[in-house]
């Protein structure tokens, strides 16, 4: 099969790597991030025209969400309408509205192993999402190539994955920043403290257009209030001193994270 990639980021070089028995057309705007790729026979280019020679039947947008629809609308000068576009964008936003007026059939897949916390050498176990407006033959291709690799796979639609996103992601990373954003560099940190510092170094080393387009998921802000009402609780809890309260909370903590 005759394979494109648009973005060699970590995200892209990894998806070449997992593709490379395949025909690859590896594509980036900046030649400085097409270096150092040694796959065999892959047409590795800075120029989007040279895609139309290489006529791929699948097109995968591995670019950051800014430029996720910029580049689909460039491609399409170049690309048959029977070639099958697709994304990797951890939120789908205003891709979804793209995808209704795209002439061309599309998938649309989101690993959930960033390149900070997992080893992308090793991925069996991790999870990732296809989603369930998929043209069926790249549903069919994806289910396949990720089932070999030992992912776990779910199907979502392209707004519920939007709603699990802003839950799965949106929590964690906010209660990251909270904690990023109140550390103080002379204080004695503890086993619990260095745990959370580390996390908050893998996640803050991640690209800022990641970072941002997890944080501008229409549905974040609904999470963040669901934050902000256990802080108060909390800073309730704390302000009265109520042992038998604050055990009951902590139970209902305890009994919330049963997996």
């Amino acid at each position: 099969m005759r394979i494109a990639i648009t973005g060699m980021g970590k995200m892209g070089r990894f998806l070449a790597e997992i593709l490379k028995k395949h025909n690859l057309f590896l594509y980036d705007i900046n030649p400085e991030k097409l270096k150092n790729i040694n796959i065999e026979n892959a047409v590795i280019s800075n120029n989007l025209e040279e895609i139309t020679e290489f006529n791929p039947h699948i097109v995968i947008n591995a670019v950051n969400l800014k430029n996720t629809i910029p580049v689909f609308k460039e491609l399409e000068e170049f690309i048959s309408p029977k070639t099958i576009i697709g994304d990797i964008a951890s939120v789908k936003g205003d891709i979804i509205d793209y995808y209704k007026s795209a002439k061309n059939p599309f998938f649309s897949i989101h690993p959930m192993f960033g390149p900070t916390f997992a080893n992308l050498n090793k991925v069996k176990g991790e999870c990732v999402v296809i989603m369930e407006e998929s043209d069926h033959l790249a549903k069919e291709f994806f289910t396949e190539l990720f089932e070999d690799l030992g992912l776990k796979i779910y199907h979502f639609s392209l707004e519920e994955h939007d709603r699990t996103m802003a839950y799965s992601l949106t929590l964690p990373f906010v209660a990251t920043f909270i904690f990023a954003g109140c550390i103080d560099i002379k204080t004695v940190p503890g086993t619990t403290f260095k745990k959370h510092l580390e996390i908050a170094n893998g996640l803050l080393s991640e690209d800022n257009f990641l970072l941002s387009e997890i944080l501008f998921n229409k549905h974040s802000v609904k999470e963040i209030n669901k934050v902000q009402s256990q802080l108060e609780y909390l800073k309730h809890i704390i302000n009265q001193k109520d042992s038998e309260t604050a055990f009951d909370y902590l139970d209902s903590l305890r009994k919330n994270i049963e997996v």
